[in-house]
């Protein structure tokens, strides 16, 4: 409680992340840091300046973390739900037209209609149904309850995903532009009167009057008081190295091609290849399926320049730091040859 290091807890945290967090002490790392930091001030003198640094993080993030639930689990049922994400952009055409013009409602319109016809050419509303069903379940019985639509209390997720893949025009293509045909009262009428777009009105209102205003309100304070908090840092702590934050620019890091031991008797060598696709290989599954083309290539070991000793290699793991949004960064060698691209991170 009270570390600056985890302002909360996000839903759907990776487990890997879990794991990273919990193998090196992370948590009790950060407290026996906050712990030297008020000696300092204290000794520094400094208790007026930033002596209820930590408390007020503790302050704030007590404060925010129903609000920050609330905005998590909207984000990611939203997102996830892809009736719920193309309900969404109804949502603030709607919006539109009540804050802008009706010139602009009908251009939006137009370019809505356009761009969806991609959207609905891969979607599977069979798949989607069973995520909304999910993912509406979580929001039920996860989302704060102060918060929380009373349509949507004690939900039942089955029975509500079907009455709405069974009923709205928001999955099929041609009904959503038979939604969307009309003058603009006809059309804010047929959209309100759709079941999906009722759920994600219902949604969306609840988290834009009394969530996301809170959260912005809470987390501006959290920023400021951040602000004096790593000054703070800077002066108490002149010897330390601080690291600035990265965001939107380029970042360089170095390291080796290696393979690691995560625990005892578990050794992970440097460089999969080809073998461990056709391992994998499941003729027709929507994942392990293999073109005829690549086994070919296998199984004649026709690789080329790229083979090495009779195999191809596929991936290789390297010591670089990456963090989010590295990801299709290039990997260079030392004489700055592309030798790959950087995809993910080891649990570990």
């Amino acid at each position: 409680q009270g570390s600056t290091l985890f302002p909360y807890t996000t839903l759907f945290r990776s487990m890997g992340e879990i794991k990273g967090l919990k193998k090196s002490n992370a948590i009790g790392a950060k407290q026996e840091f906050e712990k030297q930091f008020q000696e300092k001030v204290t000794t520094a003198g400094k208790q007026t300046e930033y002596g209820n640094l930590l408390s007020d993080f503790e302050k704030n993030y007590t404060e925010i973390k129903d609000y920050a639930l609330a905005r998590d689990i909207f984000n990611e049922t939203v997102r996830n739900a892809e009736i719920l994400a193309v309900g969404y952009k109804l949502y603030h055409l709607e919006l539109l037209y009540n804050t802008k013009s009706e010139q602009s409602f009908n251009d939006r319109r137009t370019t809505l209609i356009n761009g969806l016809g991609a959207f609905y050419k891969d979607f599977n509303p069979a798949v989607d149904q069973k995520i909304f069903e999910k993912l509406i379940d979580i929001y039920s019985k996860k989302y704060p309850k102060q918060f929380l639509p009373s349509t949507l209390e004690n939900v039942n997720g089955e029975s509500l995903s079907i009455d709405v893949f069974s009923k709205s025009q928001l999955v099929n293509f041609d009904k959503i532009k038979e939604l969307l045909t009309g003058d603009t009262k006809t059309v804010l009428e047929k959209l309100n009167n759709d079941i999906g777009f009722q759920i994600i009105k219902a949604i969306t209102d609840s988290h834009l009057k009394n969530v996301a205003p809170k959260f912005d309100e809470i987390n501006l304070r959290n920023t400021a008081t951040q602000r004096t908090y790593m000054k703070a840092i800077l002066e108490l702590f002149p010897k330390s190295r601080n690291f600035p934050d990265a965001n939107s620019t380029l970042r360089v890091t170095y390291g080796k091609i290696k393979g690691y031991k995560p625990s005892d008797a578990v050794l992970y060598e440097p460089f999969s290849y080809l073998d461990g696709v056709m391992e994998k290989y499941i003729p027709g599954d929507y994942e392990y399926d293999v073109s005829k083309k690549l086994i070919d290539l296998y199984t004649t070991k026709d690789y080329g320049i790229y083979g090495v000793n009779g195999r191809m290699p596929l991936d290789f793991i390297a010591t670089n730091h990456t963090t989010g949004g590295n990801s299709g960064s290039p990997a260079l060698d030392a004489e700055g040859n592309l030798i790959g691209l950087n995809f993910d991170r080891v649990w570990e």
